[in-house]
């Protein structure tokens, strides 16, 4: 049995507020680049999630009209809506934050934790806690631009040997940013290894502002031993919600209440798969709709908890006809070989 004994003291100390903003919970939906669109995000908050973010919007694109940065930066039925910006120009930046908030974001995120070499390589993402100073200006015009809070995520640093993340959190505290995300590695590091907890609380330390754990919470377990071993005020959790974005608010429920919440109903997860999966047609349109589905219709059957899981899941990323995938949804969830403790 898991207990929440030894966490729910930091845990259970009211409602955590970022700025203004206060939120019900304290389990987040990560931001993920090509994977957290609006009908997963809308899941995740459905089922409890105490926020969620958009994935990562590049900001020259964004400030400048750019269609698809605009598809991703929606967020109604989201929650408490909050949009991701990342960039290396501070006026850039500024334009895409107001944009943002126009739009109706109540919170902006400045991404400095993406590890991927297409953005470090245009100095922005993790390659900014590189250069401290671009990264205050960036933060300083942001926050100058919105009247609504403004977080920040970020890795541990670049390497093991440049390990400032502590360095950059007491800036941007500095700076007026309302609350930090931070994931356990390097960017060296990509997702190589075991996010490091207890390294983030060096984090936690170093500032009075909220901090989220981030990185590897695939489980309640992990969730009570990751805010054990970094004090951290709440966690976020990426890839274990994909194919479960309902994993987040039963970590939300646990977190708050030391107790397991009762397993989301067969029929209830089968409708939110199809829901998800009309979303992105509607979004984008059947061809393009059913390509972005694949990843996520993977996951859901993999984690569907059938013996013919991996034929099923098989099924849905070969077909290219909308009709035919829904009735594989409806067979992988009305399986016989499917049972509630799956």
């Amino acid at each position: 049995m898991i207990s929440g004994a030894n966490y729910l003291g930091n845990c259970g100390r009211g409602a955590l507020q970022i700025g203004g903003a206060e939120l019900p919970g304290r389990a987040f939906l990560a931001p993920m680049a090509g994977v957290t669109d609006i009908g997963m995000r809308r899941l995740a908050h459905r089922f409890g999630a105490a926020l969620t973010v958009t994935e990562m919007i590049a900001a020259n694109y964004f400030s400048r009209g750019d269609a698809a940065n605009l598809m991703k930066a929606a967020g109604d039925g989201c929650g408490l809506h909050v949009v991701q910006i990342a960039g290396c120009d501070p006026y850039v930046m500024a334009e895409a934050a107001r944009l943002a908030q126009d739009s109706g974001a109540a919170i902006i995120d400045i991404n400095m934790g993406c590890p991927a070499k297409k953005v470090t390589n245009g100095y922005a993402g993790s390659h900014l806690m590189r250069d401290l100073p671009l990264a205050v200006a960036l933060i300083r015009a942001t926050i100058a631009a919105v009247r609504v809070p403004v977080t920040l995520k970020m890795r541990l640093g670049w390497d093991d040997q440049s390990v400032n993340a502590p360095e950059l959190a007491r800036l941007a505290e500095a700076e007026g940013i309302a609350m930090l995300s931070v994931h356990g590695r390097t960017r060296c590091q990509l997702y190589s290894g075991r996010a490091n907890w207890a390294a983030i609380g060096e984090v936690k330390k170093a500032v009075s502002i909220p901090v989220a754990a981030n990185g590897d919470c695939a489980s309640l377990a992990d969730a009570a031993s990751m805010l054990a071993q970094s004090g951290a005020d709440a966690v976020m959790i990426g890839r274990a919600a994909i194919g479960r974005p309902w994993f987040v608010g039963e970590v939300a429920h646990f977190l708050a209440h030391g107790q397991v919440r009762s397993e989301i109903p067969l029929a209830a997860r089968k409708h939110a798969v199809l829901e998800h999966f009309e979303s992105l047609l509607e979004m984008l349109g059947a061809g393009r709709g059913v390509r972005h589905a694949r990843k996520h219709l993977a996951a859901y059957a993999e984690r569907a908890g059938v013996r013919d899981s991996a034929m099923l899941g098989q099924s849905l990323v070969k077909l290219d006809c909308p009709t035919a995938i829904r009735s594989v949804i409806v067979q992988l969830f009305d399986s016989p070989l499917l049972t509630e403790a799956a």
